[in-house]
């Protein structure tokens, strides 16, 4: 499989598409001069199940991001965690030692978008901000091409599963995902 084939999606280079990202997501793909594609899709159709259905997206080809708050003390942290649509962050014990806390949750909706800038059902892990650790489950890294949010729920950005270790604030963690 080659770059620019997931799915029935009309595949571009995500650097000339900026009205197609969020627009953290399209000043980090700018700064960082990452290889990856973009298309639009159906708005109702951004969903996972549904998205995957709909564009021919096989479901391991596609990665979802969660974004979670945790706390010790009165220190407060809010994290990204990619793992793939087959699968499930282990918040409450793998998340939760990974990011040293004792309370984690998965953040409200409000907060998520608030915090990030982007459209709930879209938040992907490019552009998240400064100091954000991003954990990433090792089989999101070894999928060749990943299918991963664009920051709006009207467009999804394709790049090599491996790019994801190599954005700012990311971690690979092995046993992330159940």
């Amino acid at each position: 499989m080659s770059a620019a084939s997931l799915g029935t999606l009309d595949w571009r280079p995500a650097a000339e598409h900026p009205e197609l990202l969020a627009p953290p997501v399209a000043a980090a793909i700018a700064d960082a001069a990452l290889d990856c594609q973009v298309a639009p899709i159906d708005p109702d159709l951004a969903d996972t199940a549904a998205f995957c259905a709909a564009y021919e997206v096989p479901l391991d080809a596609s990665a979802n991001c969660v974004v979670v708050a945790g706390r010790r003390g009165d220190v407060s942290t809010m994290a990204a965690c990619m793992v793939l649509a087959t699968d499930r962050a282990d918040v409450n014990k793998t998340v939760r030692k990974q990011l040293d806390v004792r309370k984690i949750s998965f953040a409200s909706m409000a907060e998520a978008v608030s915090q990030t800038g982007m459209e709930y059902g879209g938040i992907t892990p490019i552009g998240l901000p400064d100091g954000w650790p991003i954990l990433v489950d090792e089989a999101t890294v070894r999928t060749e091409w990943v299918v991963i949010g664009s920051g709006i729920r009207g467009s999804k950005i394709e790049l090599a599963g491996a790019a994801l270790a190599g954005i700012p604030g990311a971690e690979v963690v092995d046993g992330l995902a159940r």
